[in-house]
């Protein structure tokens, strides 16, 4: 069966990634889910678009007939799938024509009635918004810390844009986060502490090119899958090419590894320092690259976990990012104790499995792929496997250069573009510039037409998603408002405010909930508002190799009443900033006027124009030279704004998106494939800094431009233990996580009746092991239980993923198992990402 499997994953990966290199995947992949039976002739138009899954980005071309959409392809001409879809992406059209779609505002009466499907009646437009705006406003003059706004990674560039400025600029609050801090913090905080700017360096081009791919906690099988297809293809079609995997349990990844190296949750730090360590004592980094490119550091260790409300606060937690300078000498000497033989102790992998993997770094003739997701980032200590991977490559000088590098993949279609880049998350603001730098704030004062000293109300970084939703559960939030997410289903450590058993939560705040579905969350909403979805607008989306793409608005319209999140954002802004001034004008036209017309409640041109328009601002922030005020202060803090620089809005529909930095050359205007690397930059090469900054004495090297004295940082990091580790009352470790035909939790893809039969309940995957002790079998209920909460769920020894004695694993998409009631809240002290992955748990047959 394995070897079968096995035959049969390769031969399909080859297959496809061949078709997609030959463009020939618009001719295979179709979706005739709308009902109309494919691409049909005749009276039909034809779109670009993105697809609305995962953080892949890959391209569609998107077929409309009778203002429906009846055919969905793969688009050869976007160069991150090259005209490859997954099977989600097959039955992408289908999701906009689930029989459930909310075509109406929704407003409830009776608070009593939240947590139920009951409560909800149909409104108007203006009864909706004048609901929300006047609770929004309401809060806002009483205690603005007692507001808040969950966004998301789903969201459009444009949509996420204005929300941060009306909530930072307008609001004067930082109490805005998205749901990437579920999943891309902890990466986020890596970069910026290593390199000061954010984003990778490399590109899916390095996939093709490289000779050794190593997956840390990355099941790109079924969270990627359209990268992992081009994955197996450069393991069939390249000579000697090998992947490691490095996971806590195996999965669809793991099947055609080299080598599966399996541990014990929370000791990949050990088995990178172990790697490091190996590097350093016996001269095997690159010495060169080590002398004329980096720092070293050293971190606070001993630093706890952040499982209590106070723990920010706190002596402890408000050091946890400090860190000192230390020489090369003093960081071997930290990491001397990770012998191969200490990280076998703590990791259960065998020393000669990790020398083996040492070596591949060594080897100065392979190029070496680390990919991560998930199982480094949702993790107690998830920026500082971060930095441990990082470590690795710098030390032997394999970053920014083509098919050697580190690569951390997001997880959903704009977890870059619209949480990273325009300043979404609590302590951002747009363009990798953070609301605590004097600086930063200056600039964006400028850009937004702002007095000087306007942002210094925002100075310090508002509440991150743990922390509103445990302020929340403890009636300290009067009003929150969610966007392209179902916290109620995805959030950690449900409990907290859903209740446990028979004892319902209880959310007293006022909670807005813009949607498309009815959801979980929306059961606790007062008021939903109808939501246009993917191509019923137009939007944007950045990927996670950098490459901003525009999806164009189809010929169909959204359903009953539904409409576009930025008139929602709009018609708001404006009712909650009525009578208020910014500078001696009214404060919503400084914020939008030149977008919105407040008193005709529409906006000033189609939604081309007005995107175009949107990103014209935007792009600002990374082109100084459009704004004489900006440009000034660039200069004088040398901010290097620039090097971030991105192209008119037209550029990204007729390339089919592009990878930033976009820079003018001549006229034209060219993508970068790798950041920081020497090269022709016709060919996709950041010759930029190389010619602004110098090479440091390497000839065809790199430029770390943006890194403080232009040195990223090698940052020690220690082996700490999990948050809470296996005992007589929980002696299972339960890992949660994402399954191929499903998205996050389901809202989309449970209404597609392909997708749902193929996949229809979450299973909890058991060692079979485990199973005989505990005297349970295929299809016995359990309940599962931790220190947080508890649900009941069905077991599976023949599930995707196969765990080792004493883990378990189970999917969180599945609303009616609620998974997530039994996940900690636990999280990485650095970037605030929880650790979805090591909550300890007994389980009972029920």
């Amino acid at each position: 069966m394995d070897i079968t499997r096995r035959a049969f994953v390769k031969a399909t990966a080859v297959m496809l990634a061949s078709a997609a290199a030959a463009g020939t995947m618009s001719g295979m992949v179709g979706c005739s889910g709308a009902g109309s039976g494919g691409a049909a002739s005749g009276g039909t138009t034809k779109t670009v678009g993105v697809c609305r899954f995962c953080g892949c980005g890959c391209g569609v071309i998107v077929e409309a007939k009778n203002g429906k959409v009846v055919s969905v392809t793969g688009d050869p001409d976007n160069q991150s799938n090259k005209g490859l879809n997954c099977v989600k992406g097959y039955y992408l059209a289908s999701v906009l024509y689930g029989d459930d779609r909310l075509t109406t505002p929704l407003i409830r009466d009776d608070k009593s009635t939240k947590g139920t499907d009951s409560g909800l009646r149909k409104a108007t437009w203006d009864e909706a918004l004048d609901l929300v705006a006047g609770k929004l406003r309401e809060t806002w003059k009483a205690d603005k810390s007692r507001l808040a706004f969950w966004g998301s990674g789903q969201q459009p560039i444009v949509e996420g844009y204005c929300t941060a400025k009306f909530w930072k600029a307008g609001l004067l609050s930082n109490n805005i986060d998205p749901n990437a801090r579920l999943c891309m913090a902890s990466a986020v905080v890596g970069f910026m502490n290593i390199f000061q700017t954010d984003e990778p360096a490399g590109c899916y081009a390095d996939i093709d090119e490289t000779d050794t791919f190593v997956t840390w906690g990355a099941n790109m099988a079924e969270a990627h899958p359209m990268l992992y297809s081009r994955v197996m293809a450069r393991m069939t079609n390249g000579k000697g090419v090998k992947h490691y995997d490095l996971t806590t349990l195996r999965t669809r990844t793991s099947a055609n590894a080299t080598k599966v190296l399996v541990f014990k949750p929370g000791s990949d730090l050990a088995i990178a320092n172990a790697i490091a360590n190996y590097l350093v004592q016996n001269e095997l980094y690159d010495h060169a690259f080590v002398a004329e490119h980096l720092q070293f550091k050293q971190g606070t260790e001993n630093i706890g976990n952040a499982t209590e409300d106070s723990y920010d606060g706190s002596e402890v937690g408000s050091k946890v990012g400090a860190v000192t300078g230390i020489t090369l000498e003093e960081y071997a000497a930290r990491l001397a104790p990770y012998t191969f033989e200490y990280a076998e102790e703590l990791s259960g992998v065998p020393a000669a499995d990790i020398k083996e993997l040492a070596d591949e770094f060594a080897d100065k003739g392979r190029k070496m792929l680390s990919l991560w997701t998930m199982g480094v980032n949702q993790h107690n200590r998830g920026t500082w496997m971060n930095h441990c991977i990082y470590n690795i490559h710098l030390l032997t000088g394999r970053y920014a250069r083509p098919g050697d590098g580190a690569f951390s993949l997001t997880g959903q279609p704009s977890a870059c573009g619209t949480a990273r880049e325009v300043g979404t998350f609590s302590h951002r603001l747009p363009a990798d510039l953070v609301v605590a730098q004097e600086a930063h704030r200056r600039y964006t004062e400028a850009i937004w037409n702002l007095p000087n000293g306007h942002l210094d109300a925002i100075k310090k970084p508002g509440f991150h998603t743990v922390k509103i939703f445990r302020e929340l559960s403890k009636g300290n939030i009067d009003f929150l408002w969610t966007a392209h997410n179902n916290w109620a289903v995805s959030l950690p450590n449900l409990t907290r405010f859903l209740g446990r058993g028979d004892k319902k939560g209880v959310i007293d705040a006022f909670v807005c909930v813009s949607e498309v579905y009815p959801t979980l969350s929306t059961q606790y909403a007062d008021v939903v508002l109808p939501a246009a979805m993917w191509v019923e607008r137009e939007g944007q989306f950045g990927n996670a190799e950098r490459r901003t793409a525009v999806f164009e608005k189809a010929a169909i319209d959204p359903p009953g009443e539904a409409k576009w999140d930025l008139w929602m954002l709009m018609e708001v802004a404006h009712r909650v900033l009525d009578g208020e001034q910014i500078g001696g004008e009214d404060a919503f036209d400084v914020l939008f006027g030149q977008w919105y017309d407040k008193r005709a409640h529409d906006f000033k041109g189609d939604q081309r124009e007005v995107s175009r328009s949107v990103w014209e601002e935007y792009r600002t922030f990374s082109n100084p030279s459009l704004n004489p005020s900006a440009e000034a202060i660039n200069k004088e803090a040398k901010l290097k704004m620039e090097n971030k620089q991105l192209a008119p809005y037209d550029l990204y529909i007729e390339n089919h998106g592009l990878t930033w930095p976009v820079r003018e050359v001549d006229g034209q205007w060219l993508p970068t494939k790798w950041r920081f690397c020497d090269g022709k930059q016709e060919d996709g090469f950041d010759e930029y800094g190389v010619k602004m900054y110098g090479t440091h004495g390497l000839a065809g090297g790199v430029s770390f431009y943006k890194s403080a004295n232009a040195r990223p940082s090698v940052v020690f990091r220690p082996w700490e233990p999990p948050a809470e580790l296996p005992d007589a009352e929980y002696p299972f470790v339960f890992c949660t996580g994402r399954l191929l035909e499903h998205w996050h939790t389901g809202s989309m893809s449970r209404r597609v009746a392909e997708l749902d039969r193929a996949l229809p309940e979450a299973l909890l995957d058991m060692n079979p092991d485990d199973c005989a002790a505990l005297g349970v079998s295929d299809g016995d209920m359990v309940r599962l239980t931790s220190r947080f909460g508890a649900c009941d769920i069905k077991v599976s020894t023949a599930g995707r993923t196969r765990p080792p004695a004493g883990s378990v694993f189970a999917p969180f998409f599945a609303e009616e198992t609620l998974i997530n009631l039994v996940v900690q809240d636990t999280y990485c002290p650095l970037s605030k990402e929880p650790d979805y992955k090591k909550t300890c748990v007994r389980i009972e047959k029920i």
